[in-house]
């Protein structure tokens, strides 16, 4: 049996979340619940040079630690030497949210004593561990995160809500942005046409329909975000579409200018992926469009929060998901209509715009 946590001893507290930009969205509940817990204790986050603007800026951290597993902390000499400056700032407790080989080597070679994660990848470099259950998606991600924090006696919030810091740097950049497009506060759609995985995609086609119909409908322009990788995607989309009111700034922005874009929008369409999360937690009315029905992949886990967020999800009598490899050619993100799109926006306008 582990020793029990001291919690007395817990003055310096190391947060962990180095993956993509969706996860550490979904992580920020924790941050919140763990100040309160915690006020005096100094709480720091690690998280990757990509995902650092979700989290800076946010009230509750004293610091933020960027470690850059593909550059300077790539290599293992790289790592070592991030251990051990993670060493001098003699941190009482680290919790991982996300169970990385990385991350549980470099809590263990900066020697923090009190090391909280999952039973998965090199857990015996931990001192505390819980079974990892998450692939299951019973609950939602957010939820999952608590159950960590249950071992230094960190409750459940009521309400789990994200959050996501607005750069005051990042504002002024969209304000040139927003003027050079015309653009005002509430008086545009997003729409984030791609994502990391073709099981996440909605047909492009779909959304150029989608596009045309908002346009002419409420008479607003649709602007087009998502990665460098997916800038000819949004192009086509516009092409598809011939209309002017179709803003492509796919791959023109930066995480810290999208969180500004997505706060000022009217309304969000995504696929499953990072900006729904980011939306909701700048309190913007989103629809999330999904297609797997793996426990793990669903939007029982994976939705974003907060009831101004739609998801619309069809069962297409699949038994058995095979996400990315499968063979019936994403029968089920095929089966979401416009249509269904259009009413759905409909209800979130009435529903937040009443």
């Amino acid at each position: 049996m582990k020793k029990q946590i001291d919690l007395n001893k817990i003055e310096r507290i190391l947060i962990t979340r180095t993956d993509r930009i969706g996860d550490v969205v979904l992580s920020t509940p924790v941050i919140e619940a763990l100040r309160k817990r915690f006020p005096k204790a100094i709480l720091s986050m690690m998280v990757t040079p990509q995902t650092a603007p979700l989290v800076s800026g946010n009230p509750y951290l004293d610091e933020v630690i960027i470690y850059d597993k593909k550059g300077s902390e790539r290599s293992w000499q790289g790592t070592w030497a991030f251990a051990k400056q993670l060493k001098r700032k003699d941190f009482s407790l680290a919790i991982h949210l996300h169970p990385t080989n990385r991350s549980h080597w470099v809590s263990y070679l900066a020697g923090i004593p009190v090391r909280i994660g999952y039973r998965y990848k090199n857990y015996r470099l931990l001192t505390h561990a819980i079974d990892h259950a998450k692939q299951e998606g019973i609950r939602h991600e957010a939820e999952y995160n608590f159950d960590l924090l249950k071992l230094v006696d960190v409750p459940v919030p009521q309400i789990i809500k994200s959050f996501v810091p607005v750069q005051d740097q990042a504002q002024l950049e969209w304000e040139k942005i927003k003027l050079e497009h015309s653009l005002s506060a509430k008086e545009f759609f997003v729409m984030n046409p791609g994502a990391s995985c073709p099981s996440k995609v909605w047909p492009p086609s779909r959304f150029a329909e989608l596009a045309n119909d908002l346009t002419q409908k409420y008479q607003m322009p649709v602007v087009l975000v998502g990665s460098k990788d997916e800038e000819a995607l949004s192009n086509q989309i516009k092409e598809w579409v011939n209309s002017a009111q179709v803003i492509v700034l796919t791959g023109s922005l930066n995480l810290s200018q999208l969180i500004c874009a997505l706060k000022e929008a009217r309304l969000l369409v995504s696929n499953d992926t990072g900006p729904v999360h980011i939306a909701a937690a700048v309190d913007t009315p989103v629809i999330s469009l999904f297609g797997r029905t793996q426990p793990g992949l669903s939007p029982a886990r994976w939705k974003p929060l907060g009831d101004k967020s739609f998801v619309i999800h069809k069962d297409v009598g699949c038994d058995i998901c095979y996400a990315h490899e499968c063979p019936y050619s994403f029968k089920c993100l095929d089966a979401i209509e416009v249509r269904e799109v259009m009413e759905t926006i409909e209800k979130a306008q009435t529903y937040t715009y009443c």
